[in-house]
């Protein structure tokens, strides 16, 4: 197998959490959310380099965290653009010669399980293309701008999109660079490849995978950290 790169987008400033500090840069039982991230594909053999892409203001606070924790894959700290895409972009360009496979990974999310890393690639080397997500829990509505109900999509087809999300790294290279020419933004890198009439595998993740978001979300991250995924 060509070699695996993972992009971690983090340049993001977070103003749900409503924090005067970033999201990422909050602390985690004794560590930022960001360096667990960091330390989780550090930890994985088949990852051969890593991409981060911040604020342009937090470049070196991140080269510190690279040489302070020790993330020696990490190869190049970057500083984003105006908009995510704009960011896995940067990072896109800056992989190694050689790379076949990229994961694009959310620096606020810091408990994907290894399993399901592994079962997200396997499941890309087989399509081009995989993502993690869940099943969702809750009756999803679609609501209007009057916030009035217009219709109820059937639960059994509707997911939740996690991170990471892997690709061929030439297919997301062109769904970028057409995406680029369109003046396209999407969501998520997904939504990118699906431009180009891709079929998208996804593979089943857990609920712990959250993406630390808003203060309600810290408590959680806490405690999964305490009890679920901790590094022991």
């Amino acid at each position: 197998m060509g070699k695996l790169g993972v992009i971690i987008v983090a340049a993001g400033r977070g103003s749900r959490m409503g924090t005067a500090e970033s999201k990422q840069y909050l602390q985690l039982g004794q560590k930022p959310i960001l360096v667990h991230t960091l330390q989780l594909f550090q930890n994985i053999q088949e990852v051969d380099e890593i991409i981060l892409v911040v604020g342009a203001d937090d470049v070196d606070r991140c080269s510190g965290y690279v040489a302070d924790y020790g993330i020696t894959k990490a190869t190049q700290v970057l500083a984003g653009g105006a908009e995510r895409q704009d960011s896995v972009r940067q990072g896109l360009g800056a992989l190694q010669p050689g790379t076949e496979w990229v994961m694009v990974h959310d620096g606020v999310r810091p408990f994907a399980k290894k399993e399901h890393i592994f079962a997200c690639l396997t499941k890309t080397q087989e399509t081009g293309a995989a993502v993690l997500a869940v099943p969702v829990k809750d009756t999803i509505k679609v609501v209007d701008g009057n916030n009035q109900i217009q219709s109820t999509p059937d639960r059994r087809s509707l997911w939740a999109i996690q991170t990471p999300q892997a690709f061929r790294l030439a297919l997301l290279l062109e769904a970028h660079e057409q995406a680029e020419r369109a003046g396209f933004l999407g969501t998520d890198d997904a939504m990118l490849v699906e431009r180009l009439g891709v079929k998208v595998s996804v593979v089943e993740s857990d609920y712990y995978n959250i993406k630390i978001t808003t203060p309600e979300d810290l408590p959680w991250a806490e405690w999964i950290v305490h009890n679920v995924r901790g590094e022991a």
